[in-house]
């Protein structure tokens, strides 16, 4: 077990004085023992006068004995005990970090000679790293000037580029992409005014793009890979919060082994993303504009048919010919004007919804699937016509199919509903059929059509349909043994299966290795510390009693991905705590009352800082209280932040246990970290960052080395029993 602090030192003092009255108290017992009744009687006799007159003489010799003693004992502890284990705490922090400050030589002659050996050792190991670190330098010049390059070109692309690793992870991002995710997936529940980017190094790809359509994308993807495509992708729309619509297409990046990409390894994804919002509004519009074009031509055809009956008739006086005629010059010259309007609005007409060429073998195996995954029964797919392309949105149309089959088959009762697919051209269109055995399974169907398909979006079968400028209806066959839902839909247009370029080397930007780290899938106690993401917080508040009414000020983050601080992805955002600001804490955090007014409430920044710290552990110095005041916010803001939690308090006390102070100041100091914008959540936080990357080592050092290793062994400290 151990002892509070400063106990070693005070033990020290006090067992010399209680050494020596133990000593005296056992050598007078001894004689005693060893005398008979009389002469034992005699002897305490003699003694009682003398200790009656001369007790506290001797009472005081002794404590001046004792403690002169206890205080050279205690010089003796605290230059042979205490002096070699501070010792021993700065030579690991200047084994892990050549940079940190010199070991202090202090202490007998022996530790600081000993001092003055390892400071030297640092300083030539720092000599040999600052060469290693020159000629590393040297040998990285083409690489840089490769990464520099990546660097600009991702600057000046006009397209929203995106990287991410195989399970999703972003690995990079240009600013337009920064500035795309910004505007358009801004966080459900976020104030306008709250700064949070929706995207970051490290974060799931998937709290903005629903996994399901990633999934679709990227089996897509390995399909075509499959037949041997030179360059393979996939595109698929999606829509945002804010009711906007992103144009996404999936690419893979593929291994690259002695100059040329090996063709079944993949490392990673690259998203390339557009707003097509305006586009598509633009396309409404145009069909609404034909359509009331069609409208008004079809009332100017009708006038003029009118007008030339009334013409054909002989007796007809000249005036009334006249006003006839002027009709259809009128009509003729209105639906000119119509007809130009029109090759206008048609001039850059697309389809209803971005739909994509896809073959119509590889939709019909892919909805079998899926309709087998969700009913648990097979479904033919040998009517499938191999030649058919088909421009459609295959991931909302597959939907479609499972969840009509869904109520086939609970219609069906259990009974196989001899589920087929088939698929066949319609004179330019293309009919895609789900047929089944049982036509009573299909009554209703039209009711069907209407009812949300359910998952994470609203669309109804119709919706589908529409989406694709389709139609469907429910077919019986004549001889009353069988039915189907007959999708009528687009056939791709020409051109669709063109020859691929040749696949010629990659791009001298993807030489680099950005895939290398991918989180594991075990669970994040048994992970190492070194592999987790973190996000490194701090807050400023009106008071220390969260319990009692004090609010939130601000809230400072930033976070750690692969062992690097990313200070360009920092939380910054004041907080209105809707009560007075005390002058005492004024003074500290520097926060006034104008300086908060009128930003967003601690309900409405709350969900945006959950999103920032998604999939990542929480770090904190004396984090107990912050976490304190996110706890009693969950009913406030709807959210509760359940992730893992690290205190850079308790961590330096097990990489330290010799060490008195263990206040952010004296940790910095230490470990060679220096403290700047203090006593704001945001420079607070990234000191909080700095130190806990030299605190890493340390632990790894003392056999911390796991996620849950470290959470067990803080918990034992005496710190981790504070309350707040």
């Amino acid at each position: 077990m151990r002892l509070p602090r400063g106990t070693g030192a005070v033990l020290a003092m006090l067992l010399p004085g209680l050494a020596l009255a133990l000593w005296l108290v056992l050598g007078a017992g001894f004689l005693l023992m060893a005398l008979d009744g009389a002469a034992r009687s005699a002897l305490l006799g003699a003694l009682a006068p003398v200790a009656e007159s001369h007790g506290m003489v001797l009472v005081l010799w002794w404590v001046l004995f004792s403690a002169g003693a206890g205080l050279l004992a205690r010089r003796f502890y605290v230059a042979h005990a205490e002096a070699p284990a501070r010792l021993a705490d700065a030579a690991r922090v200047l084994a892990g970090d050549p940079s940190a400050p010199h070991v202090p030589a202090a202490g007998p002659a022996g530790l600081k000679a000993l001092a003055e050996v390892v400071n030297d050792l640092a300083a030539q190991r720092r000599t040999l790293q600052d060469d290693m670190a020159r000629l590393v330098a040297e040998a990285s010049r083409d690489v840089a000037f490769q990464r520099d390059q990546l660097a600009a070109l991702m600057a000046e692309l006009e397209q929203s580029v995106v990287v991410l690793n195989l399970e999703g992870r972003i690995l990079l991002y240009n600013a337009r992409a920064r500035t795309l995710f910004r505007r358009l997936f801004r966080t459900a529940g976020t104030a306008e005014g709250v700064s949070a980017d929706p995207i970051g190094l490290g974060r799931s790809i998937h709290t903005v793009i629903d996994r399901a359509l990633m999934d679709h994308a990227r089996e897509t993807v390995e399909r075509l890979m499959g037949r041997g495509e030179a360059r393979p992708s996939a595109r698929f729309v999606t829509t945002t919060p804010l009711g906007h619509l992103v144009r996404v297409l999936l690419a893979p990046v593929r291994a690259e082994a002695g100059g040329a990409v090996t063709g079944q390894q993949i490392t990673g994804f690259v998203l390339l993303l557009d707003d097509i919002t305006d586009e598509y509004e633009a396309r409404a519009r145009q069909d609404r504009t034909l359509i009331d074009l069609n409208e008004s031509a079809r009332a100017s055809l009708a006038a003029m048919q009118a007008a030339l009956d009334m013409l054909d008739y002989p007796d007809l006086d000249a005036s009334d010919r006249e006003r006839f005629q002027a009709v259809v010059r009128d009509e003729v010259m209105g639906l000119g004007t119509r007809l130009s309007l029109a090759a206008d609005a048609t001039g850059d007409m697309g389809s209803r919804w971005p739909l994509q060429d896809m073959l119509g073998a590889d939709l019909a195996a892919a909805a079998a699937r899926r309709i087998a995954a969700d009913t648990g029964h097979n479904v033919a797919t040998d009517q499938v016509d191999a030649d058919i392309w088909l421009s459609v949105d295959s991931f909302a149309l597959i939907g479609a199919l499972a969840f009509l089959a869904a109520r086939v088959a609970e219609a069906e009762g259990g009974a196989d509903p001899a589920f087929a697919l088939r698929l066949t051209p319609a004179g330019g269109r293309v009919h895609l059929d789900l047929a089944f055995a049982d036509a009573r399974a299909a009554t209703g169907g039209g009711g069907w059509q209407s009812t949300p398909m359910g998952g994470t979006s609203q669309l109804c079968v119709r919706d589908v349909v529409e989406r694709h400028g389709g139609e469907l209806w429910l077919e019986r066959a004549r001889a009353g043994t069988g039915a189907c839902f007959r999708f009528l839909l687009p056939a791709a247009s020409e051109g669709h299966a063109e020859a691929q370029a040749p696949a010629e080397s990659r791009p001298a930007y993807f030489d680099f290795d950005l895939f290398a780290a991918s989180a594991g899938s075990h669970a994040s106690d048994d992970r190492l510390l070194s592999d987790l993401a973190y996000t490194v917080f701090d807050t400023e508040t009106t008071g220390l009693d969260p319990a009692g009414g004090d609010e939130i000020l601000q809230i400072g983050a930033t976070r750690i991905v692969n062992g690097r601080i990313l200070a360009s992805e920092c939380f910054d955002q004041l907080v209105d705590p809707g009560r007075s600001i005390p002058e005492a804490g004024i003074a500290v955090h520097g926060i006034r009352p104008e300086m908060v007014r009128g930003k967003p409430r601690i309900g409405e920044v709350l969900p945006a800082f959950h999103a920032f710290a998604a999939e990542t552990v929480l770090v904190g110095h004396n984090v107990a209280f912050d976490m304190r005041f996110l706890t009693l916010k969950e009913e406030t803001s709807g959210v509760a932040f359940d992730q893992p939690v690290l205190d850079t308090l308790l961590l330096a006390g097990l990489a330290h246990p010799g060490e008195e102070s263990h206040s952010m100041e004296a940790i910095a100091g230490r470990l060679g970290v220096t403290v700047s914008g203090r006593h704001t959540a945001l420079g607070d936080a990234l000191v909080t960052a700095d130190i806990f990357l030299k605190l890493l080592p340390l632990l790894r050092a003392r056999g911390i080395r796991t996620l849950g290793e470290a959470r067990a062994a803080a918990a034992t400290s005496y710190y981790a029993k504070l309350k707040y």
